[in-house]
């Protein structure tokens, strides 16, 4: 579906700048919907032809749509967008005019101009038009409540007229809350109550304060109430700030185990300050339950932690161990039981720094890539390259898989380069005979150099697959070498983990240009226990 932005671009002349103010508009007009209890249409006016192309639509959450459908790209012209064509060329809200049918609803149709300010806080010229539409089927005498938000929302509506709202957004703010029917209090110009819906009402109580908030100096209550006096300062500086006609950030209170947000929006129609609405929202139990998810990752993160450190103690009392065993082979078996529980290690400590069950694995696998040509047993210095990236990974996919590629690079390190007592000499010296010269006209071959051992770790993802290939440039395979029956206890390991613990397969091959390689290919959307559903 196309966005806003693509929609403007490709059928008006709007700059950057008046799109960026149209995003705003689309950002906050929730608010001006529930308000309203209409659904709002942002119309922007097609170059050429005198019609109009929607580009934005928002429903009410607190009365029924005149819209079932959706009427985001459509363009429309004639009589059908007069009232559009009168607010846009004459720069003032329309509101007359007989209700208009769709189907079988009615619904009464406003026009609203939208103007961006100049940069010398001047008012602009319209740049679109907000639709204002209201389903008419369920129209009866409005309540108190629905009297106050069909006041506060006329005001915002002019304020988009004058090109005032919405107010500039605070870095790191979202629009989601609070809502209109979270609580909303609206204030005179002196600071004081003059209407609060239930809600608030019932917000305000949860802080201590009992009685009915109509009268009320809603900063000087605010100072009242918050157990914080710091905090308390701040939210009363907000009502102040809005009253002066400015947008402050969102601010929240706590008094009494309790916690509200509250957002102050000025309300200045026609440039005259009039006083402010506030809205409000009870956030005590979304706070609880951030209280009690940080307090659960800071427990998983030291778990992670003390996991390491055990694994770390492991490792040291094998090393120590392998050092007072004279038998070679017991030494080797306990060395490289010394890696395989540091290449876990490497994942607890990664995890014990991370906020989520997930780690980035380039750099655990580097370091044990690094690891690996360190300390392998042998005499050819080999080097190590990784090509693409792992990403982020699973602490389930990351733990098993560590284990595996420590295996297949210290075997391809350690097995893939024979030692230098293996590899045929060249005699020299006196009394070697001199190399046969060429025939006439015989191509002279070029003198091959010698090839630096290597060994390449790549990894791709592909269809919510992970592809990893360990390739060395050694001696290959064995000619009878079978790896469902060998021996290697790091092979059996590797067996077992791929296609255990990873549901994967592997295979270990003769690379295309010599050498060994073995690739893997591991699902990363993990299947769920049979009874119990993914994700």
């Amino acid at each position: 579906m196309s966005t806003l932005r693509n929609l403007a671009e490709e059928h008006t002349r709007l700059r950057p700048a008046d799109i960026d103010h149209l995003h705003r508009i689309a950002g906050d007009w929730q608010l001006l919907s529930d308000l309203s209890f209409a659904d709002l249409l942002l119309w922007v006016p097609v170059d050429g032809d005198g019609a109009f192309l929607c580009v934005a639509q928002v429903r009410p959450t607190t009365a029924p749509t005149a819209y079932l459908d959706d009427q985001v790209g459509r363009i429309v012209g004639g009589p059908e967008v007069a009232h559009l064509e009168v607010a846009h060329r004459q720069g003032r809200i329309w509101r007359e005019g007989d209700p208009v049918w769709y189907g079988d609803v009615p619904a009464r149709h406003e026009a609203i101009p939208v103007r961006l300010r100049t940069t010398d806080g001047e008012a602009g010229e319209v740049i679109a038009v907000v639709g204002r539409d209201t389903n008419l089927s369920t129209a009866r005498t409005p309540s108190q409540l629905e009297l106050n938000y069909l006041t506060t929302a006329d005001d915002l509506a002019q304020m988009i007229a004058d090109g005032t709202f919405p107010p500039p957004r605070h870095p790191g703010e979202t629009t989601s809350a609070p809502r209109v029917g979270d609580g909303l209090v609206r204030l005179d110009a002196g600071g004081k109550v003059t209407y609060a819906s239930p809600n608030a009402q019932s917000a305000y109580r949860r802080l201590g304060y009992a009685s009915h908030l109509v009268g009320e100096d809603l900063a000087a209550l605010h100072r009242r109430l918050a157990s914080d006096p710091l905090e308390g300062t701040d939210a009363a500086n907000g009502i102040l700030a809005a009253l002066r006609g400015e947008a402050p950030p969102r601010r929240e209170i706590d008094a009494r185990g309790a916690t509200m947000l509250t957002r102050a929006l000025p309300l200045m129609p026609a440039g005259v300050p009039i006083g402010a609405l506030v809205l409000v929202r009870d956030i005590t139990e979304v706070r609880r339950r951030d209280r009690a998810l940080i307090t659960k990752d800071a427990t998983i993160r030291e778990i992670h932690h003390r996991v390491k450190n055990n694994l770390q103690t492991v490792a040291a009392l094998l090393r120590l161990q392998a050092r007072r065993v004279s038998m070679p082979e017991a030494r080797v078996a306990l060395e490289e039981s010394v890696r395989r529980v540091a290449s876990i290690a490497l994942v607890h400590e990664t995890l014990s720094m991370s906020s989520d069950e997930a780690v980035e694995f380039d750099g655990i696998v580097d370091r044990v890539a690094s690891a690996a040509t360190e300390v392998a047993a042998t005499e050819a210095t080999v080097g190590m390259r990784r090509e693409g990236s792992f990403g982020v990974l699973p602490a389930e996919v990351a733990t098993s898989l560590v284990m595996v590629l420590n295996e297949l690079l210290l075997n391809a390190v350690e097995h893939g380069f024979p030692p230098a007592a293996e590899t045929p000499a060249v005699p020299t010296g006196p009394g070697t005979p001199a190399p046969a010269a060429p025939a006439p006209g015989a191509p002279v071959a070029e003198a091959a150099g010698p090839v630096e051992p290597e060994v390449v770790l790549s990894a791709h993802r592909f269809r919510k697959m992970l592809h990893v290939s360990v390739t060395d440039n050694g001696r290959g395979l064995p000619p009878d070498f079978d790896a469902e029956r060998s021996g290697n206890l790091g092979l059996q390991i590797v067996r077992a983990l791929v296609t255990g613990e990873l549901r994967g397969t592997i295979e270990l091959r003769d690379g295309a240009k010599g050498g060994t390689e073995a690739t893997l290919v591991v699902p990363l959307v993990r299947n769920a226990p049979e009874g119990r559903p993914a994700g």
